[in-house]
């Protein structure tokens, strides 16, 4: 039951994020995102989400509906002043189950309590988020993402502005998922992160640059040419010329 994404492009100002981009993420696999900053990771995570639209293309989910797939967005855009305790945040990943005036059930509030436990953040209950270190919150956020029981689990950028210990132990609670058959893919930056907990890596600066194996896709020659692909240099004239068909074959190379 993979996610495909099948020749997307998006566009700002009239200017391409993402340049017609072929995908697939499997499920059980470990994805990670990778590239410049502006490189369009972020913009692709929003289209699987249907955040953002796309100027040509299409996500297809394949037996996948939109609630097997949880999401956590950069938590600079999540509001962390709402007066709920850290409890009441993780159990918003039961939503699809439970609507927005849904009570819980006794076995969901198990799930809730042990999802907190596998972050380490159990004690911390009846805490408001507000008064949370990033790093607690930023665990807290994985519990909602793990309560949810997704068969897909989007991160963008977990670990960002995060303590060396904190990173590590989520790192950990996402190898538990992939043992449980759930699939990852996350915006990262960190390539020892990347090296030591994801089997395959999407490499883009816009357009794919190379896809599969991490060993085989995080090279110096491809990382280097990711580089050179900055918004400032690229051709506004030029980009489209792939709606032709003159390069199509290599945005469809999984």
């Amino acid at each position: 039951m993979p996610i495909i994404v099948e020749n997307i492009t998006v566009s700002y100002r009239q200017l391409p994020a993402v340049h017609h981009l072929c995908a697939v993420f499997g499920e059980g696999e470990a994805w990670a995102l990778c590239g410049p900053n502006g490189a369009g990771k972020s913009s692709l995570l929003k289209v699987i989400m249907d955040l953002e639209k796309t100027d040509t293309g299409k996500v297809i989910f394949d037996g996948l509906t939109r609630k097997d797939i949880a999401y956590l967005p950069q938590v600079s855009a999540i509001d962390r002043s709402q007066p709920l305790t850290v409890f009441e945040l993780t159990a918003m990943g039961l939503w699809y189950e439970i609507g927005f005036f849904g009570g819980l059930s006794k076995q969901q509030k198990e799930r809730v309590f042990n999802a907190l436990q596998r972050v380490g953040m159990e004690n911390e209950a009846n805490n408001l988020i507000s008064q949370l270190s990033d790093g607690q919150f930023r665990r807290v956020l994985f519990a909602r993402m793990l309560v949810q029981k997704a068969k897909f689990l989007l991160l963008d950028e977990p670990f960002n502005a995060i303590d060396e210990q904190t990173t590590q132990a989520l790192s950990e609670v996402l190898s538990g998922c992939l043992k449980q058959g759930q699939g990852v893919v996350a915006v990262l930056h960190d390539n020892r992160l990347v090296r030591q907990y994801f089997a395959n890596t999407l490499l883009i600066a816009r357009e794919k640059i190379a896809a599969g194996k991490t060993a085989e896709v995080l090279t110096a020659e491809n990382l280097e040419k990711a580089a050179r692909f900055r918004q400032d240099q690229f051709d506004i004239d030029a980009w489209c010329e792939e709606e032709t068909g003159v390069h199509q074959h290599h945005y469809h190379e999984h």
